[in-house]
């Protein structure tokens, strides 16, 4: 395995999905709180990513006892206002303390039909909106047996940076999630995950220089705490976006322990 050459802050980030209304929101929060002041974790960022209808009490109780856990977001509107119903836009995000919005998750892509001009717009839009975006790519299963991933990752990581200027490159965050790992149980080799990783650095690389070396990459994709700690070892996984095991605060936990531990924690 590389060695890492530069210092990138990690990043654990739970995708809670459509889960919870937020009276559970607000007892998963307490917990993971709970579980969280027994590791030390002061060297890596943890961020949870409820539905819209749980943000503002999951920022109250992060607020009422400053928490170490940043607010994110799972998608947002790349419109700033306007005659589109059911959207939510950055500005009301970022009044509710929203840091972090997921931008282009396979289930957008394949359930919404996100498309990769509306995953740049968005990125723009978070960007512009003084938010930080998690920009996730990962090709299917059908693309990976026909040996496309190298194409489809280029693409879609060149496609979501089209219009994003050039100082602000290093604020954005990628996150690898091989579609074909999402909520099936079955996750990428730790290799795997190191060989999309250094392929998407790759590419930030040709398109951006040397501030690649600067921008965070997670892996996603059945994420858990028995693979945790395999995944984040490798020289280009920064940390990790993290679905169903979020859901309970003490499998995320163990998830944030495993990974503060490959940080000197």
């Amino acid at each position: 395995m590389a060695e890492r050459t530069v210092e990138r802050r990690p990043l654990v980030a739970g995708n809670w999905k459509m889960n919870l209304d937020h009276v559970e929101a607000i007892h998963l929060v307490q917990a993971l709180a709970l579980h969280l002041r027994a590791i030390e974790h002061g060297r890596l960022d943890v961020s949870i990513h409820p539905p819209f209808t749980d943000l503002r009490s999951v920022e109250g109780v992060i607020g009422a006892d400053d928490l170490p856990i940043t607010l994110g977001a799972q998608h947002a509107s790349s419109y700033a206002a306007g005659a589109f119903t059911g959207e939510v836009s950055v500005a009301m995000l970022r009044r509710l303390g929203v840091q972090l919005v997921l931008v282009g998750h396979s289930e957008r892509r394949q359930l919404f039909a996100m498309d990769d001009d509306a995953v740049a717009a968005t990125t723009r839009a978070v960007l512009e909106g003084g938010l930080t975006p998690v920009i996730c790519v990962g090709e299917t299963q059908e693309q990976r047996d026909r040996g496309q991933m190298a194409e489809v990752l280029t693409a879609q990581v060149l496609a979501a940076l089209e219009g994003v200027p050039a100082a602000d490159s290093d604020r954005i965050i990628v996150a690898y999630e091989p579609i074909w790992a999402i909520g099936t149980g079955v996750a990428a080799t730790e290799e795997d995950a190191q060989e999309a990783c250094r392929l998407i650095r790759q590419v930030l690389a040709g398109a951006r220089g040397e501030v690649a070396d600067r921008i965070r990459i997670l892996y996603g994709g059945s994420a858990k705490p028995e693979n945790a700690g395999d995944l984040v070892t490798q020289a280009d996984v920064d940390g990790l976006l993290v679905g169903g095991a979020s859901l309970e605060a003490e499998s995320f936990a163990a998830i944030v322990g495993a990974t503060a531990a490959c940080y000197g924690q």
